[in-house]
């Protein structure tokens, strides 16, 4: 399966994916980056907002899969807020950083706008 989706912006907004136990919100955020990236199924742009800045920095368990994403020409937006208000701004693994003016800019620029 190979689906350019240069119209579709990701939404990550927590440290994993769904609501449950760490360990298998990360399980669920690796293979979901993992099946993304080897499907060359990529959105335009993944927001990272909230919690979700913990998984562009050091020790995240996706660091990996963003990596190949962004070399695949995924751009990878984090909200300097929410880095400086967990103290990880000098931990930014991947991506670069931005604030809400660039989120919203990619979520209304985008077709689909979808929130994992």
């Amino acid at each position: 399966m190979d689906i350019s989706a240069l119209d579709t912006v990701l939404l990550v907004t927590r440290n994993g994916m769904g609501d449950s136990d760490s360990v298998l919100q990360h399980n669920l955020i690796v293979k979901y980056f993992s099946l993304c990236s080897e499907n060359n199924i990529l959105p335009s742009v993944i927001c990272f907002y909230t919690d979700g800045v913990k998984l562009a920095v050091t020790g995240s368990p996706v660091l990996d899969q963003l990596k190949e994403l962004e070399r695949k020409g995924v751009h990878l937006i984090l909200c300097s807020t929410c880095l400086a208000y967990y103290e990880l701004a000098d931990q930014v693994q991947v991506g670069i950083v931005g604030g809400m003016p660039d989120i919203i800019e990619a979520q209304f620029r985008a077709k689909k706008v979808i929130s994992i």
